[in-house]
């Protein structure tokens, strides 16, 4: 069944990650993950290894949000959230497990030039 109101992290640039509680429903996102933004954005949910969902603004660098963190060869700009995810790909609460592991993976901000993030952003057109 499908939870109303789920516990995430939220990870803003520039700040260290806070628990919060969000409506999951579909405005209710698209409104978390356009702060900043001059417009609702769209979500984009990256699925990672442990079963967590991280959902940002698709077009975050478009826009452009600013830089927040790394994720890999990557660079998420705007707020971004942290959820779990149940099996039938319902968005769930972050378990306390995974809220302690992202605190620690997220914990400080980082300092990225936004030509670097713009950069990142370009990269992904190019085809070799």
């Amino acid at each position: 069944m499908k939870e109303r109101i789920i516990k995430v992290l939220k990870v803003a640039p520039g700040k260290r990650p806070e628990l919060c509680n969000l409506n999951n429903d579909l405005t209710s996102l698209q409104e978390a993950v356009s702060e900043g933004a001059p417009h609702r954005g769209l979500i984009e949910i990256i699925t990672l290894p442990d079963e967590t969902c991280l959902l940002c603004n698709e077009e975050g660098k478009l826009i452009p949000l600013p830089p927040n963190r790394r994720l890999g060869r990557d660079i998420i700009c705007g707020t971004f959230y942290l959820t779990g995810q149940d099996e039938e790909g319902d968005l769930t609460s972050l378990s306390a497990e995974r809220v302690e592991y992202y605190v620690k993976v997220f914990g400080d901000p980082e300092d990225i030039d936004p030509a670097e993030a713009q950069a990142a952003f370009l990269t992904d057109f190019i085809v070799f």
